[in-house]
């Protein structure tokens, strides 16, 4: 099919290849199927065809979709993208009645129409790749929570903690990843189909109605904007780059947990690999992927903001290269989704790592500062007098293991009877019962919240 009419000759070869969006634009063909049945139905019920007509360029748009599905139809470069290839398809069968489904529509339009239903349906599978990633974590929890391990600040041991408080953390932001990404589909849940060109038409057509058959909450109000916009793109872009992020910590700390210095975790088998001359390593492969691919889908959404920033309205054809770092971006994020809960839910947890470890550890300090408190001493005096005990104890190799009531009070003279007990990492952790701690109540309440927000 022919849209040189304008021109008296041919494009130049090399132009038609450089041109082509095929390749990228053929993971629309369902979309793109989809919307020009909305169209010509749309047509058909407005009397631009008859019903006739109408029925039969569905019926042939549904032999080409499942040309397309099974590979008996393989459009080649010369039709430039999906539109052009579903369109001479349906030529090729029907004649001039395939010539008619173009009326009161445009390229420009078909695209944003695809783009905005590709995007619906892999977001809903984003999310539902999210939700069970939220689920991975609190099975975890659930398994190997009451773990007792270090919380760290500035990579350096800050307070004992529960393992379960630590995956919760990872947990709560996955909640907030579904928020935007949902966030996001709702604004971009409007119809461009027979904005046209970018003025409209004159043909009395029903946009209202070929929202409603694509399942649209409405069409996108200006035509302009229809064709031109393509922020949408961007919001789920970033809502991506943000949740690989999230992925990435997490990565980045299965990686550390696994390594021989912290013996914390063992990656499944599954998600494990080899070296190909060092017979002993088991590389935790999985987590370092998503740590990488991370970069690429934050790249994605700086291509897309960077693609649009200086285009004037409406449509240009570098908008055509928007697709391929969308597409990425939103694939990446749904496989990374997938992969890391398969690494939770095998993973081996040393439960017993740091149990004698953080005993009289000096990440018990804040506790004695905090009980210097509960006895009156203001804070700053407590923070300084418990910061001058582990100098001492530190300059002379010891930690707090082992120290008696003695030591203490001569570090301060209010430390109460009951000093020791704090020095129990166990005990300490089971006294954090404010709001979000890592008291055992409170992971129980938080992992109850979060399968109440999932269910």
């Amino acid at each position: 099919m022919s849209l040189r009419g304008r021109f008296g000759g041919p494009a130049d070869e090399a132009f038609q290849r450089f041109s082509s969006s095929m390749e990228v634009d053929l993971r629309m063909a369902a979309e793109e199927i989809a919307a020009s049945k909305a169209h010509a139905t749309m047509l058909g019920e407005v009397g631009v065809l008859t019903a006739e007509e109408a029925a039969r360029l569905v019926e042939g748009l549904d032999a080409v979709g499942r040309e397309l599905a099974d590979g008996t139809y393989r459009p080649g470069d010369a039709l430039e993208d999906v539109h052009m290839a579903v369109e001479a398809r349906l030529v090729g069968t029907l004649g001039d009645l395939g010539r008619k489904l173009h009326t009161a529509r445009s390229r420009n339009d078909q695209v944003a129409t695809d783009v905005r239903l590709w995007l619906k349906r892999r977001a809903a599978e984003l999310d539902a790749a999210l939700a069970a990633l939220v689920c991975s974590l609190l099975d975890r929890v659930e398994a190997d929570g009451r773990t007792l391990m270090p919380g760290y600040t500035h990579l350096q041991r800050g307070q004992p903690i529960l393992l379960g408080h630590h995956l919760l953390a990872h947990a709560w932001p996955l909640v907030r990843d579904r928020g935007r990404l949902a966030d996001a589909v709702a604004r971009l849940d409007e119809c461009p189909l027979g904005a046209c060109a970018l003025a409209g038409t004159t043909h009395p057509i029903d946009r209202r109605r070929t929202a409603e058959l694509l399942g649209f909450a409405r069409p996108v109000a200006n035509a302009m904007d229809a064709v031109a916009a393509r922020d949408h793109e961007q919001e789920v872009a970033a809502a991506c780059a943000i949740l690989m992020t999230h992925l990435s910590r997490q990565a980045e700390e299965l990686v550390l947990w696994s390594s021989a210095e912290m013996r914390f975790v063992r990656l499944g088998e599954g998600f494990a690999t080899g070296s190909s001359i060092m017979p002993q390593k088991r590389n935790p492969d999985a987590a370092e992927l998503v740590r990488g691919k991370a970069a690429r889908v934050h790249g994605d959404l700086v291509a897309l903001l960077a693609l649009v920033k200086n285009l004037p309205l409406a449509y240009n054809r570098d908008l055509q290269e928007d697709r391929e770092p969308l597409f990425h971006a939103v694939e990446t994020a749904i496989d990374s989704c997938r992969l890391m809960a398969g690494v939770w839910q095998t993973l081996d947890v040393a439960a017993d790592r740091f149990e004698a470890e953080l005993a009289g550890d000096f990440s018990l300090a804040t506790e004695l500062a905090d009980l210097l408190v509960e006895e009156g001493v203001p804070f700053r005096e407590a923070h300084e007098a418990v910061g001058a005990l582990v100098r001492r104890l530190d300059d002379a190799g010891r930690n707090l293991s082992g120290i008696d009531l003695a030591t203490l009070r001569a570090a301060h003279a209010a430390f109460p009877d009951h000093a020791l007990e704090c020095l129990d990492p166990r005990r300490a952790i089971e006294r954090r019962v404010s709001l979000g701690g890592t008291a055992w109540s409170e992971v129980e309440r938080q992992v109850a919240d979060l399968r109440d927000g999932l269910a």
